[in-house]
């Protein structure tokens, strides 16, 4: 039965492809200027599934024809359905198109501001001075910290934008994503902070210790550290997305700087707090 089910379904498929190929070779047939005439007519599913068939370079140019059309909400849907990201905020114009200044004009006011703002985490650094110089191990998983959070918060943050181009989320679905992401980053963090125990423990070097704190400590705690983390970078990664995109602010331009201060100065503030506690540092 289920052999069955499963060549009716294949045949199914195969039959809507082939009505889908008919459809465009009936399209094409038009020229471009009606070919873009009937996308603002056909339904939004059907025009997809036309245009997934099509040269991404004639797609590309009747979607600017729709543009010239004032058919920028229209033009809009089949972009995003074909997964073409397409913002709020993008830019009128072609990348490669643009004037050099006015890529900087979109640019320049968050790299500004977030590196004035990155001032904090070297000041968390010169607030854990002490810390750092009784115990120099720490040092050393600085940077690892920084890079897991920045890593899995940029995964997450490509696939969410990926999600909301496709339209498979909309932006009234943060609590549905960030509950995923959650759940994903708990299995990243324990594995994470596995590999960095293990780490910690066959290639750390116990003798230059201080009296009283034991390698295996140091090691859980900096696990735990990274385990935290993890998931915080990860959740707001999965929910930045749909912030900026509520903002109607460009994801492509929002995102990753925005991640990264954020991960650079929570990351310290996670790292050094968690290692106090647990080791019992002044």
């Amino acid at each position: 039965m289920a052999v069955m089910n499963c060549a009716v379904q294949t045949a199914n498929e195969q039959l809507a492809h082939n009505d889908v190929l008919a459809a465009k070779n009936a399209f094409l047939k038009y020229n471009a200027q009606e070919q873009a005439r009937l996308l603002v007519v056909m339904p939004i599913s059907e025009a997809i599934a036309v245009l997934h068939e099509c040269p991404l370079r004639h797609v590309q140019c009747l979607l600017d024809r729709l543009d010239e059309m004032n058919e920028e909400k229209r033009m809009r849907h089949l972009a995003n359905g074909l997964g073409l990201i397409c913002s709020e905020a993008e830019p009128a114009g072609h990348y490669l198109q643009n004037s050099v200044m006015s890529h900087v004009r979109e640019r320049i006011g968050w790299i500004v501001g977030l590196a004035l703002l990155g001032i904090v985490s070297g000041l968390i650094i010169s607030h854990y001075e002490d810390t750092l110089s009784q115990l120099v191990l720490l040092a050393i998983y600085m940077p690892v910290i920084a890079a897991a959070g920045g890593n899995t918060g940029s995964q997450a943050a490509t696939l969410v934008v990926r999600a909301l181009a496709m339209e498979e989320i909309l932006c009234k679905d943060w609590l549905a994503v960030l509950w995923k992401e959650f759940r994903v980053a708990l299995v990243i963090a324990g594995v994470l902070a596995g590999v960095i125990i293990a780490r910690v423990m066959l290639f750390s070097d116990a003798s230059s210790l201080p009296f009283g704190i034991q390698l295996e400590d140091i090691a859980v705690a900096i696990g735990m550290a990274i385990s935290i983390q993890v998931v915080l970078s990860t959740s707001i990664g999965g929910v930045l997305p749909m912030v900026a995109r509520a903002c109607r602010l460009d994801p492509a331009v929002l995102v990753s700087p925005v991640l990264a201060s954020v991960v650079d100065i929570t990351g310290m503030m996670i790292y050094f707090t968690t290692v106090n506690w647990m080791l019992g540092l002044a």
